[in-house]
């Protein structure tokens, strides 16, 4: 298992878990349906944004994100 932020572009991950002790980042993961058995994918890396492709939908979200989600 690694955080999402090591992972490679345009490569499907399953979700693990969201590993963070805020839970207002864990709720704002799950509203973007970033849960565990969902498949996530990068699209693209810019500095610490990631663009993420979740149920064929596009998010952007930062690096301390992209370490919560463990795949």
């Amino acid at each position: 298992m690694m955080s999402l932020s090591r992972g490679n572009l345009n490569t499907p991950y399953t979700v693990n878990c969201v590993n963070t002790d805020h839970e207002d980042i864990r709720e704002f993961l799950f509203t973007l349906g970033c849960y565990p058995g969902e498949r996530v994918t990068i699209i693209s890396k810019l500095a610490s944004n990631y663009i993420i492709n979740i149920k064929d939908a596009r998010y952007s979200i930062d690096k301390d994100l992209a370490d919560a989600i463990i795949v």
